[in-house]
C-alpha cells in the first residue's frame, strides 16, 4: 500500500525577525503563504524493517540526514507504532536552499502520509508537534493557507487569504542556508523594523495592491542575493503589484492580478534565472491525491 502526497512550497508575505532566543532560535512574525508549485511525496510500506529515501533530483541527500528520514523515525517514536518498513519517493520541483520550504514540505507530506498509512489517527496539531521538532517550517507545511506565524513558526493563526492573483518566482543560481542567514543576522541586527500591525490589516481587508506594496523581508536587509534588484527591476516594469524575497532567500516574487503580465515578465527574466514559476495561491500545505 501506498499513500502520494503533493507537498506545497511556501512564501513569506511579511517576515520580521523579533528577538534572539536563549535556545539559539529566533521569534518571528511572518505572514506565509501556501503556493501551487509543488514536491510530490510517495510513502510505500515495505518489510524491509528500514526507511528508505529515493528522489529523482541527485543532489538531495537521501541518507539520514534528509528531513523525511527524520520525521519518519520522529513519528515512529511519537505513536510507538512500529515500522515494518517504508520507502519515501520525493519528486522534486520545488528548488533547493530557494528559501520556499521545499524541504519542509516534504517532511510534512511524509509525517501526513504516514499518518493514513498507519491509522494512527492523529490530528494536524499532533503531526505539528512532531515535526516542529525536526523543522520550524514543518507545522506550516501541514497546515498551509494564508496563516500570521509566530514563535519560531510553529504558532500558526489563521488570516484572510490573498485574493486570486498570480505568483511569479525567480530564483537566482545559488543557494542560501538558513542557518547561515540567521548568523548574518545575529551579527548584523536589522535597520528596518516592518509595520506588522498595518500589514494585517491589510490582509483583514484583502486589498491585494495594498498587500502587495507592504510586502517586507527583513533578510533582505543583510542577504545578498545576484541579480535581485534586476529581478524586481523587470517584475515591476511588467506591472507587478508588489515585490519581495521569501524567506532567507534568494528566490524573488512578484504579485500580479493579470497573468499576461506575469508571463511577459517572465520572459524577460530568463538571462537571470533558470527556475522561473507562474503559479497561484493555495488554502492547504500537503494535499493526498492516493
Amino acid at each position: 500500500m501506498d499513500i502520494k502526497v503533493k507537498a506545497y512550497a511556501k512564501i513569506n508575505l511579511l517576515l520580521d525577525i523579533v528577538a534572539t532566543r536563549n535556545d539559539g532560535y529566533h521569534d518571528l512574525f511572518m505572514i506565509m503563504q501556501s503556493i501551487g508549485i509543488y514536491d510530490t511525496v510517495t510513502v510505500t510500506q515495505t518489510k524491509s524493517k528500514r526507511i528508505y529515501i529515493s528522489c529523482n533530483n541527485a543532489s538531495i541527500p537521501t541518507d539520514k540526514t534528509n528531513i523525511a528520514y527524520k520525521v519518519a523515525k520522529a513519528f515512529f517514536a511519537q505513536t510507538k507504532i512500529k515500522n515494518t518498513g517504508i520507502k519515501i519517493h520525493i519528486e522534486k520541483r520545488i528548488p533547493h536552499a530557494a528559501g520556499l520550504a521545499g524541504g519542509s514540505a516534504d517532511g510534512a507530506a511524509v509525517l501526513v502520509a504516514l499518518n493514513e498509512l498507519t491509522g494512527a489517527g492523529l490530528s494536524d496539531d499532533d503531526l505539528c508537534e512532531i515535526g516542529v521538532k525536526i523543522g520550524a517550517d514543518i507545522p506550516f507545511c501541514i497546515k498551509g493557507g494564508t496563516l500570521l506565524a509566530q514563535g519560531i513558526g510553529d504558532v500558526l493563526n489563521k488570516v484572510k487569504p490573498l485574493r486570486k492573483c498570480y505568483i511569479l518566482l525567480a530564483k537566482p543560481d545559488c543557494g542560501v542556508n538558513t542557518g547561515e542567514a540567521y548568523k548574518q543576522f545575529d551579527e548584523c541586527g536589522k535597520t528596518h523594523t516592518p509595520d506588522k500591525l498595518g500589514f494585517l490589516k491589510a490582509m483583514q481587508s484583502r486589498d491585494l495592491p495594498l498587500i502587495a506594496q507592504s510586502m517586507e523581508n527583513v533578510f533582505e536587509q543583510f542577504i545578498h542575493v545576484p541579480y535581485k534588484v534586476d529581478i524586481k527591476d523587470v517584475m515591476r516594469k511588467n506591472g507587478a503589484l508588489g515585490v519581495c524575497m521569501s524567506g532567507s532567500g534568494p528566490t524573488v516574487f512578484g504579485i500580479f492580478d493579470e497573468k499576461e503580465n506575469a508571463e511577459n515578465a517572465s520572459k524577460e527574466l530568463e538571462k537571470y534565472s533558470k527556475d522561473i514559476f507562474i503559479t497561484t495561491p493555495v488554502s492547504k500545505g500537503c494535499k493526498v491525491i492516493k
